[in-house]
């Protein structure tokens, strides 16, 4: 039997759920993505030579903002008064990449999965936009929560 979804009501309507019973408590999230490349646009990354600027840097401040934005562009969200937000850039050789992690962190009525997932999209969309002069085929992808721990349905960890 499917659980029964809190975003929908008793007719079948959507609303946002209303969180206002809920204890606060302390709640992260973490999330992470990868964008694949070019060994080539990794290097120019790496040396700077990117057009539009540094990449790693302005990706890691558009995750941030996009955390803290979430609730304007995922419609059921609550907006939420964040009270830290981590997204690392690694590169990687192989495959030639660059690693995104968002941690994400609140002491709230309802969790921050969500925030965590968009840092990491928009993190992974700014690179390619920036890099996308000199890569085409970049791809953005393996977008998934990793962690989730606070609230009544405790602590997630992905095996």
């Amino acid at each position: 039997m499917m659980a029964k979804l809190s975003h929908v009501d008793e007719q079948g309507r959507v609303r946002m759920v209303d969180v206002t019973g809920k204890d606060v408590t302390r709640r992260v999230a973490v999330a992470r993505g990868v964008v694949t490349m070019r060994a080539e646009t990794l290097a120019a990354i790496a040396e700077g030579q990117i057009p539009k600027g540094d990449v790693l840097t302005v990706a890691r401040i558009a995750g941030i903002m996009a955390a803290k934005k979430t609730s304007e562009l995922i419609p059921m969200c609550h907006p939420l008064n964040i009270s830290g937000v981590e997204v690392q850039l690694t590169p990687r050789e192989g495959p030639p990449s660059v690693e995104i992690e968002a941690t994400v962190r609140i002491a709230g009525q309802t969790g921050v999965e969500m925030e965590a997932l968009t840092a990491v999209s928009v993190a992974g969309l700014t690179i390619y936009d920036m890099c996308k002069a000199v890569d085409r085929e970049m791809t953005v992808g393996e977008i998934s929560l990793v962690h989730k721990s606070g609230g009544k349905s405790g602590t997630f960890e992905r095996s």
